[in-house]
């Protein structure tokens, strides 16, 4: 059968794109020509908040102390889940060297960037795991400096709880400051006198935008938009957990896409029925956002076989993929689009969000179909080196400087020809492009 739509969303993720482009456009070249000044008015229009940027060590221990003992242990139960995930990683990414050829060496050396600029959201939810899984996996990629940014709530600053997370991961620098000042204060070096090589963590679509614009001038985590969920259920999954898992992720924001891709009619009705009740039973300020996302970017698609089910996921290629359906294997097996992969009832994206070890800073808007998401890896050039010895020049000298001829770059055959003749004097060399 062909793929139905039970319910299509009337917005996509390219929808008011334009106008934020305009807006983050403008800010960040009034940053950059007006330094501090400018970036500190922003910060006192948009954040209501006039207080230190720098935030100082006494700051730091103040908040501590506002922090509740258990949530103190939660917040390093998390870390210490997603730094031991993370050095996983790191330990995989291998330095190594190999002769390709008698007296041709090549190698690959894995090096961290010397700064990163690490953004935690702090509008509408103060998000303690965002702090961990920019910072912490940074660190254990081994930067040096890590300047974190995270918006004021007022005079009070930033929020205790992320506050307390930015330090225990090992921020060196925290600026309170948000959205695109705080981006453009990271990536231009303001207060801190140290400019980012990489800008990473999630944000709101200004957030967004401001590190797509830099992207080039700084190395940015991945090209990102609102949060997406997309859950594959079969006939036998359970509708409540399938609504109760949707609406978690609806609540981060009113552009926040939803997604159901089943082969069961029955399952999809009961879902669509269980989601207006499941939402206007949240708070107000969840349940607002939840509602708009749901109306406006909600999909429910009814797909005749898993295969098909398959090949809907991957055109989404949604930042999380939960799978509540039978084989889990087959499904490990045949998706390949996604930024995260929640297999089976037992996990849930909150899980992979808050404190299970793997990262939450996931590819968006189809990202997910050529990149994956924030790891130790993103911090690390992959860089390569060569060595040879005077005999190993005779094959490779020879090869260049033809090569070289054919392509018409005469100054590079050289190079090769000037080591031939210092090498092995008297040795005659065809070194012509017809040769």
């Amino acid at each position: 059968m062909a793929t139905e739509y039970l319910k299509k969303a009337s917005k996509t993720a390219a929808t008011g794109e334009d106008d934020t482009r305009r807006i983050v456009g403008d800010m960040l070249a009034r940053i950059e020509r007006e330094g501090e000044a400018a970036a500190l008015a922003y910060g006192r229009e948009l954040d209501k908040y006039s207080g230190e940027i720098v935030v100082t060590r006494e700051t730091i221990e103040r908040a501590a102390k506002k922090v509740p003992v258990r949530l103190k242990d939660d917040i390093r139960w998390a870390r210490d889940r997603v730094v031991s995930f993370a050095e996983k990683q790191r330990a995989a990414v291998k330095d190594f060297e190999v002769e390709l050829s008698p007296g041709v060496f090549a190698g690959q050396k894995s090096i961290p960037v010397n700064s990163a600029g690490c953004y935690v959201p702090g509008g509408r939810y103060a998000h303690v795991a965002s702090a961990i899984m920019s910072i912490g996996t940074a660190k254990v990629a081994g930067v040096k400096n890590v300047i974190a940014c995270s918006a004021p709530h007022g005079s009070e600053g930033i929020n205790s709880g992320i506050l307390y997370t930015m330090d225990i991961c090992g921020a060196n620098h925290i600026l309170a400051m948000g959205g695109v000042q705080g981006v453009a204060a990271m990536a231009f070096g303001l207060f801190t006198g140290h400019k980012a090589d990489i800008l990473v963590g999630p944000g709101n679509r200004f957030v967004a935008e401001a590190k797509r614009i830099l992207y080039g001038r700084v190395g940015i985590d991945l090209f990102a938009g609102p949060t997406e969920i997309l859950v594959i259920a079969d006939k036998d999954a359970d509708p409540e957990i399938v609504a109760v898992d949707l609406v978690g992720q609806a609540e981060h924001g009113p552009d926040s896409p939803a997604w159901l891709v089943t082969d069961s009619r029955a399952l999809a009705e009961k879902v669509i029925a269980r989601m207006p009740s499941l939402i206007a039973e949240l708070p107000e300020t969840q349940s607002n956002a939840a509602t708009a996302a749901w109306r406006d970017y909600g999909e429910v698609v009814l797909c005749g076989s898993r295969e098909e089910m398959v090949q809907v996921s991957d055109v989404y290629a949604p930042e999380h993929l939960e799978v509540q359906a039978a084989d889990l294997d087959w499904w490990l097996e045949h998706l390949t689009n996604y930024g995260s992969l929640f297999l089976g009832e037992e996990t849930t994206v909150a899980f992979g969000d808050k404190c299970s070890g793997t990262n939450h800073i996931l590819p968006t808007k189809g990202v997910g179909r050529y990149t994956g998401g924030l790891y130790v890896g993103k911090f690390i050039k992959t860089v390569t080196y060569q060595r040879a010895t005077r005999d190993g020049n005779r094959d490779m000298a020879q090869v260049c400087a033809r090569i070289s001829r054919l392509e018409g770059m005469e100054g590079h055959a050289r190079t090769a020809d000037v080591r031939l003749a210092k090498y092995f004097p008297g040795d005659n060399f065809d070194l012509s492009a017809e040769a």
